[in-house]
């Protein structure tokens, strides 16, 4: 596919490199020369303010061909094919918006680099974003796109050979407490013991001590359970141990516990590995190299994926950092506040570094449902969750893209405050599976 832009920017490579080649798998080259375009006997495009000859307009709005981060005065538009943006009124352009430009305002997260509200843990917020103002978060809108514009090709040139998209589940679980009352350490299990005395918890503190005895099995200790759907369901599984040092927001069992260990290569036999790096690992230099170290010590292999603590995220800057520390993988593109696609799709896509205005190595794996968003958030009894998890499910599947989901090992007991999620896991799992 050959296509044609007055400019040619690393803005308009990546957005075409990612749409037509990564996502439909069709082999691009540039030209700002219009006339080798117009003699070109290639299936093209062009790209800019009128078109050339015969081949399939798209008019250009102006972002891929700026630099800098500027406000957009976005207005969102939707007809019976869904919603859009950055419209015009051309009559030559196959479609009534930039399709280009407005994939690439979603994918860079254009507007996380723009001045926002920020939630107490310093995150951008959904509710800030233009999906959830405009009501097309949960809709993947990027992969609807091209599908259409599959479509447009076709009509065009229908001898050409678009890679099969194919649907995947990925089911990845969060450790930031492998034990709710084992392998603490005596300081921490005396102060738990004090705390429970001081708010007369007695039942805790008989539970913890016949675990602590050996009497019960921790209450966080679901990997049985997890291995076993993992088998029954033919489950490609990620899990992402958090190795940091303890503190307020960080209160795994020490890394250096033999049974934590023992338990990370354990699962490292039957599923891939993750760094989940810490709180402060945005803002303290040098933390995720070290707490890197520590599990590619601990499972004697190189770590390539992250998912961020929080899910922290302050682009460009976490995802600099992750490359810097040659993660390829990062699993961190969701909120807490809402299920849905933060970046407007469902399939995984090489980000782009606003700040250095270049497209990298790192790969975004967007996930659209977190159970504690269900359940915290979203206020949802577990009946409610499965409702929405369903609905989400079937919109990736309509797209054939990659539906990823989000637990926690400590969600999965199945008990107090998390009775019948376990159920809603299961569910999910048989949602995707199907």
């Amino acid at each position: 596919m050959l296509i044609y832009s007055h400019k040619i920017t690393p803005r308009v490579r990546y957005i075409f490199n990612v749409l037509l080649g990564d996502m439909l798998g069709l082999e691009v080259s540039f030209t700002n020369e219009k006339e080798s375009f117009s003699v070109s006997e290639e299936a093209k495009i062009s790209y800019s303010h009128s078109k050339i000859g015969d081949e399939i307009h798209f008019k250009s709005h102006g972002l891929l061909h700026e630099t800098g981060v500027k406000d957009q005065g976005i207005r969102v538009s939707d007809n019976e094919n869904g919603k859009f943006f950055y419209a015009h009124n051309s009559t030559e352009s196959v479609l009534n918006f930039d399709v280009f430009a407005a994939s690439f305002f979603l994918l860079s997260r254009y507007e996380e680099c723009l001045p926002h509200i920020r939630d107490k843990y310093n995150r951008f917020e959904a509710s800030e974003s233009l999906g959830f103002k405009n009501g097309f978060l949960t809709e993947p809108v990027v992969d609807q796109w091209v599908l259409r514009i599959r479509d447009v090709l076709t009509s065009k040139y229908p001898e050409l050979v678009f890679k099969k998209r194919k649907y995947e589940f990925i089911s990845t679980i969060d450790i930031d407490n492998a034990y709710a009352f084992k392998h603490k350490g005596f300081v921490r299990t005396l102060g738990a013991y004090l705390r429970a005395l001081v708010n007369l918890n007695f039942k805790e503190v008989v539970e913890r001590t016949n675990v602590l005895l050996g009497r019960a099995t921790d209450p966080y200790d679901t990997y049985n359970f997890q291995l076993e759907i993992q088998k029954q369901y033919d489950l490609r599984t990620i899990y992402f141990f958090l190795l940091a040092d303890y503190g307020v927001n960080d209160k795994n069992v020490p890394f250096y516990n033999s049974e934590f260990q023992s338990l990370i290569k354990h699962l490292g036999d039957y599923a891939e590995i993750g760094i989940h790096p810490g709180f402060n690992s945005n803002q303290k230099n040098g933390k995720l190299k070290i707490e890197k170290k520590r599990l590619q010590r601990i499972i004697h292999r190189s770590v390539t994926k992250s998912r961020q603590h929080f899910l922290i995220l302050h682009l460009p800057h976490t995802y600099q950092k992750l490359i810097d520390n040659d993660i390829r993988e990062d699993h961190s593109m969701g909120y807490a506040e809402h299920i849905g696609f933060r970046a407007g799709t469902c399939t995984p896509y090489r980000f782009y570094d606003l700040d250095l205005e270049t497209a990298t190595g790192l790969t975004v794996y967007p996930f659209a449902v977190m159970e504690a968003t269900l359940k915290y958030y979203m206020k949802l009894q577990p009946n409610e969750a499965k409702v929405e998890i369903t609905k989400i499910v079937r919109k990736v599947k309509d797209v054939d893209g990659t539906f990823i989901g989000l637990w926690h090992n400590e969600t999965l007991t199945d008990r107090d405050i998390w009775a019948g999620w376990r159920d809603v896991f299961e569910h999910m799992v048989k949602e995707a599976k199907a």
